[in-house]
């Protein structure tokens, strides 16, 4: 399954992927996720909002387990981001059928759309408008960077745009939904572990500086007349890194827009996108707040008008409490309270000969999961990545880390599933 979905999206020149929503290479991902499927002789749909599901079972009985994750990916992102997930998901349906599991509840697996965002702008817009989250009229407004808005983009893809929108009567049929990932952090390896199991999605946000200055000559504009909104937009840049480690967060200026965008032009607008997150909200808003503020005094300074819009937010998620314990109880032989036990322990450093407690962690990065988990029980687990790295082609996990994270999924799928 790997080596068959490798291939699709990559570029040749950086190694990464450029799977964005709804372009060929995302098809060809839907592609392979329906003959994935169809090979294993389970039912595919694709639901009002673009997202692909598998069923092992009747959906209709309701109750039903599900898991899965995205194959999109950022620009030039790495191979395990999403895919990890679906193809874990496919696996350890495989190794349930091998271990000759009589399964109560219906089973699928899901590809959830646009979960990266790299195209719109917009993190998880399959699920944010399976859960309600997004409404049609906010969806239709999403616009590319080619001016290509989502509505037709959805169009030339073969789906209906006036058809998305909350999908509550899905959500009704779902029981629980697990989530494998790479970790993107380091956790994992620091404590030895292959697997652990998510605690809660920190708060995190987008927002845009829009400095507005005005257009000159590069050669021939003395400085002292210059209104250069590259200088404010430098020292907002960082300003951001200054107070997220002032504050133990971390803020981000990754993406940044220049017009006219010349050598030898001093720029009339400088537009920087913010990502900003923080274990706690007073901490994130203590960010952000301090930022802008910077951001302002500084604009000022130069002779700069800016404009600073938010465009998207997700307040602090915690997994559902008693299926992340029972998931960790499952895989760490813990029992009862296993998960809270297991962040005592990993705080305390201890260490036994009895059965080793799987780690609880919490994560700065969105997912589908997190988003679902307003409507749903949902929990996630993540598996080991040595580096740390993520977003990058440079991305990875072993193979026996991956192997370890299917037998993990297929024991938590058993444990919640099994007749």
């Amino acid at each position: 399954m790997w080596r068959d979905l490798a291939g699709i999206g990559r570029d040749r020149s950086s190694g990464g992927y450029r799977r964005f929503a709804w372009t060929a290479a995302d098809g060809d991902c839907r592609a392979w996720f329906r003959e994935q499927a169809e090979a294993r002789g389970l039912t595919v749909e694709t639901d009002r909002n673009g997202n692909q599901w598998a069923w092992l079972g009747d959906p209709a009985a309701g109750d039903a387990v599900v898991t899965g994750s995205h194959l999109d990916s950022v620009p030039d992102g790495g191979a395990f981001d999403g895919p990890l997930g679906v193809v874990s998901a496919f696996a350890a349906l495989d190794e349930l059928r091998a271990r000759g599991v009589p399964l109560a509840r219906p089973l699928a697996v899901v590809n959830f759309g646009d979960e990266e965002g790299a195209r719109f702008g917009l993190a998880c817009v399959g699920s944010r408008l399976t859960a309600g989250l997004l409404t049609r009229e906010e969806a239709h407004r999403l616009t590319d960077a080619d001016g290509v808005t989502l509505p037709r983009a959805l169009e030339a893809a073969g789906h209906d745009p006036d058809a998305i929108g909350a999908d509550p009567e899905r959500l009704a049929r779902i029981g629980a939904f697990v989530e494998l990932h790479i970790e993107q952090g380091r956790a994992l390896d620091l404590t030895g572990d292959a697997v652990g199991v998510a605690s809660a999605v920190w708060p995190h946000g987008r927002w845009r500086f829009d400095f507005h200055g005005e257009a000159n000559h590069a050669g021939t504009t003395r400085l002292a007349d210059r209104r250069d909104p590259m200088l404010p937009y430098a020292e907002t840049v960082l300003a951001a890194r200054r107070e997220a480690v002032r504050a133990g967060a971390v803020a981000t200026f990754g993406k940044v827009a220049v017009d006219p965008n010349g050598v030898n032009a001093v720029p009339s607008l400088v537009r920087g996108w913010l990502d900003s997150r923080a274990a706690a909200q007073d901490a994130l808003d203590d960010v952000v707040g301090a930022v802008e503020r910077a951001a302002r005094a500084a604009a000022e300074e130069h002779g700069v008008r800016l404009e600073v819009a938010r465009e998207s937010f997700t307040p602090e998620t915690r997994f559902d409490h008693a299926l992340r314990d029972r998931l960790a109880a499952l895989l760490g032989g813990g029992g009862e309270g296993a998960g809270e036990r297991a962040r005592e322990r990993a705080r305390e450093g201890v260490r036994d000969g009895g059965p080793r407690p799987v780690p609880v962690l919490g994560t700065g990065a969105g997912h589908d999961a997190g988003i679902l988990a307003g409507s749903i029980p949902t929990a996630m687990l993540f598996v080991r990545n040595p580096t740390g790295v993520s977003h990058s082609p440079a991305e990875h996990a072993a193979e026996d880390d991956c192997a370890a994270g299917v037998r993990a999924l297929a024991d938590a799928l058993e444990g919640l599933a099994r007749a």
